[in-house]
């Protein structure tokens, strides 16, 4: 079996508010030497930098151009796959993925749309919002006793295993899963008419929203599905608003 084009890879690198700039520029270092040229960075404290730059030895092609973004969201818009990586467990726990599997996933599904591999914070990692914007949680597998790793070397490895994957001819998916940005607009429809039908208490929402996101995040809806749910809940607004309208005519 033949490998991918490396370069032609549709699976971009995002980081979230990078502090130290040279973490970015090590990171395209590591994302080069793997043969991935997508970085994204989201709202980076210092870039670009001379210490970017000289960290990232002779990627600094994937500096020039890295896309920056204001928002997580704006990073994820097109994208079909996102992968958050987190050390954490989490209150709303994620499917978990290895890096290995993280990688094998990636390569996959990035011949139909664009896949993201998130990195948060240097100190503070990903938060639970951000989490909640990925399908699956990327656990890296270190020592207990310190398995806390540098974010250049957590791009390293990520990096590692997808060009490791990308040597093999992957299984292609057979469905299409909506865009991050098809999927937000459904969970935007989703919290609407929750709302509308006294579902949730807007004053008072708890979490109700969230687990309902990560149900649907979870499952991994294909676009047709997506569309069917839609439709579901555009009759369910439609019969809310017919009711209203009887009520008040009485």
């Amino acid at each position: 079996m033949t490998g991918l084009d490396h370069m032609a890879l549709n699976i971009r690198i995002v980081l979230i508010k990078t502090w130290h700039p040279g973490n970015i520029g090590a990171a395209a270092r590591a994302m080069k030497n793997m043969g991935l040229d997508q970085l994204y960075l989201v709202d980076p404290v210092d870039f670009p930098s001379p210490e970017a730059t000289s960290r990232a030895g002779q990627a600094t092609d994937v500096l020039a151009n890295a896309t920056i973004v204001p928002t997580l969201a704006a990073a994820l818009a097109d994208c079909a796959l996102v992968i958050g990586t987190s050390a954490r467990d989490r209150s709303i726990p994620l499917p978990a993925l290895s890096a290995e599997q993280s990688a094998q996933q990636a390569v996959a599904e990035q011949t139909q749309s664009p896949v993201a591999i998130v990195f948060g914070r240097e100190r503070m990692g990903l938060h639970n919002d951000e989490i909640q914007q990925c399908h699956f949680q990327l656990n890296i597998d270190a020592s207990p006793d310190y398995p806390v790793l540098n974010l250049s070397q957590a791009v390293q490895l990520v990096c590692y295993e997808i060009h490791k994957a990308s040597l093999i001819q992957p299984i292609r998916p057979t469905e299409a899963y909506p865009l991050h940005q098809e999927l937000a607009h459904f969970q935007d429809h989703l919290a609407n008419t929750a709302q509308a039908i006294n579902f949730i208490n807007s004053r008072h929402p708890g979490q109700v929203m969230e687990h309902l996101q990560a149900v649907f995040r979870r499952a991994r809806l294909t676009r047709k599905e997506l569309s069917l749910l839609r439709g579901f809940l555009t009759a369910v607004d439609k019969t809310d608003r017919r009711d209203q309208e009887s009520d008040a005519a009485h």
